[in-house]
């Protein structure tokens, strides 16, 4: 049996690589660390028409040990904390723990920057208006 997926449709063309980012993420369902998405509000005083902020809770990472790019249309957020040998633990409830996660953004976002404050990891996105444009295609003739 074949399987239908929603970019099948002939009037798609050229979505493969957003299909298989989409299977990709569907398959990283970790909970960890957890986050909010929120819309940020246009502010014409400064020329802004809106976007977004991911925050991340990230409690225990420090700025060294947080890694923020983006890789072809991908926001990645990855966190690597370092076991430190010099302490003695006589319990140990929060573990050092490495973790990725993954957004995918549309065509024309840009990353605004990203602020750690009070364990919180927050990255802007923005959307630039794009110009408006009508190209004509010419249409040749053959015999």
């Amino acid at each position: 049996m074949t399987r239908m997926t929603p970019f099948a449709s002939p009037l798609f063309l050229g979505f493969d690589a957003m299909e298989k980012t989409l299977e990709r993420l569907s398959k990283s369902n970790d909970g960890y660390p957890p986050y909010n998405i929120e819309r940020l509000m246009p502010d014409p005083s400064i020329d802004f028409a809106g976007g977004f902020r991911i925050t991340l809770a990230v409690a225990g990472f420090s700025e060294e040990e947080l890694d923020v790019t983006t890789e072809e249309n991908q926001l990645v957020i990855r966190g690597r904390q370092v076991d430190q040998p010099d302490r003695d633990y006589l319990y140990r409830g929060i573990a050092a723990r490495q973790f990725q996660r993954m957004f995918v953004l549309a065509d024309g976002m840009v990353v605004k920057g990203a602020v750690l404050k009070n364990g919180l990891l927050s990255v802007d996105l923005i959307r630039p208006e794009p110009e408006r444009m009508v190209k004509k295609i010419n249409i040749s003739v053959s015999e």
